[in-house]
């Protein structure tokens, strides 16, 4: 899972906790959480990768499938999530990614547009099904619980049935033949 937004205030994490107490009860991953306010990828893509891409870059490649935590700023998914991207390009491949987002009335679904046909073009599997908060401020209580459970608990679980049978099989087609371009 990786936490895409970097600002400061951010409600990410918040989500994001939901979101990984939503993949704990599923009980069908191994959970490898990437914030990207830690792993402060450098902004300019040089010829050689520095120490914070090469550090970030086996996690990225061992991952079998990926849930992007994401809002939506000026209509658009974060700068920081396009560095994470740009950093990485056969990592992705043939890959299915998840996206768990949040925002104001939109829910940020610009920025999971956006991001599929990114992911797209790099020959990953962007999944139609997500979880979408709308007036996120409004859908968690000062302690970080989501106010519908039963309703964002459905969409969570039917995210991560999509992503278990595309990593499965991606996985096991990798496994076959891997993928090339």
């Amino acid at each position: 899972m990786i936490i895409g937004s970097v600002r400061e205030g951010r409600f990410g994490p918040t989500v994001a906790q939901w979101f990984v107490d939503a993949v704990h009860q599923f009980g069908q991953f191994e959970l490898d959480v990437i914030d990207l306010a830690d792993a402060r990828l450098p902004s300019v893509i040089t010829g050689e990768a520095p120490p914070e891409v090469t550090a970030l870059q086996p996690r990225i490649a061992e991952a079998d499938a990926f849930v992007m935590v994401t809002p939506e700023y000026n209509r658009g998914y974060p700068a920081s999530v396009k560095t994470l991207i740009d950093w990485y390009v056969e990592e992705w491949r043939a890959k299915p990614v998840g996206f768990v987002s949040y925002g104001g009335r939109g829910g940020a679904l610009r920025s999971v547009d956006h991001l599929g046909s990114v992911f797209s073009d790099l020959h990953a599997v962007p999944l139609r099904d997500t979880v979408s908060f709308h007036s996120v401020e409004t859908q968690f209580d000062s302690a970080g619980r989501v106010r519908a459970p039963e309703e964002c608990g459905l969409a969570a679980k039917t995210l991560l049935m999509r992503l278990l049978w595309w990593s499965t099989a991606l996985s096991d087609a990798r496994a076959a033949h891997p993928y090339q371009t």
